[in-house]
């Protein structure tokens, strides 16, 4: 019976100071280490890409898409766009929270519908509609063959915070009548914004929307 429970203690002892130098090695000093080690090697991909304006501010991510909208009216089925920003790909994966009423993760995924989902076609014809009404100016008429496939369709996680370089294009002459800035002026912010494919060769060329709206919001206030 003693050496039962003197048996039983030292497996008991033995399993508590197991547990207590896991805990620290595995609890404490692992993820001090690899913290440590993020800080200093990754800086900025340690604390979430993230992106700031001209006043240190941090106004989103550079992995995480965001909305521009109007305030939400009663009643409004949906939000509606502020025409004065680039728009990202369509999304029913941003919203806004309390933190920053222009940047929030509500979800993620795709549709997964297939296509010749009817509901999918209805999506994408009222989407490029819209797309051709919004950016349709006074001096310059936005045609549906004009429109990407981005314009009207999300990605596969439904956050992406890029554009292809012809969506920025096309919503060109709106930002610049709504902003009252020349096109050229427009242009020549959208070309500096877009960035080339990786090496060269990996993806394609592409626009981060919220860095472009960033600098545009930079020129407006200059002028």
């Amino acid at each position: 019976m003693n050496n039962s429970v003197g048996n039983t203690g030292r497996v008991l002892g033995a399993g508590l100071r197991a547990l207590l130098v896991l805990t620290v090695v595995c609890g404490v000093l692992y993820p001090l280490a690899v913290t440590g080690l993020a800080q200093l090697a990754f800086p900025g991909k340690a604390n979430g890409s993230e992106i700031r304006d001209a006043s240190g501010r941090v106004v989103g991510s550079e992995l995480i898409g965001q909305r521009y909208d109007l305030p939400s009216k009663e009643g409004d089925e949906a939000p509606t766009p502020d025409l004065r920003w680039f728009q990202p790909r369509p999304s029913k994966g941003l919203g806004t929270n309390s933190v920053n009423t222009r940047y929030a993760l509500l979800l993620s995924g795709a549709t997964n519908r297939s296509g010749d989902n009817a509901d999918l076609i209805r999506w994408v014809k009222d989407a490029k509609a819209a797309v051709v009404k919004d950016n349709s100016t006074a001096d310059h008429t936005v045609k549906p063959s004009d429109v990407p496939a981005d314009a009207v369709t999300s990605s596969g996680s439904g956050l992406d915070p890029h554009i292809s370089p012809e969506y920025a294009r096309l919503q060109i002459h709106r930002v610049a009548e709504r902003n009252h800035l020349p096109v050229a002026t427009v242009e020549k912010l959208v070309a500096d914004h877009t960035d080339d494919r990786i090496l060269g060769f990996i993806g394609e060329p592409r626009v981060h929307v919220l860095k472009l709206n960033i600098a545009l919001r930079d020129l407006v206030a200059k002028g």
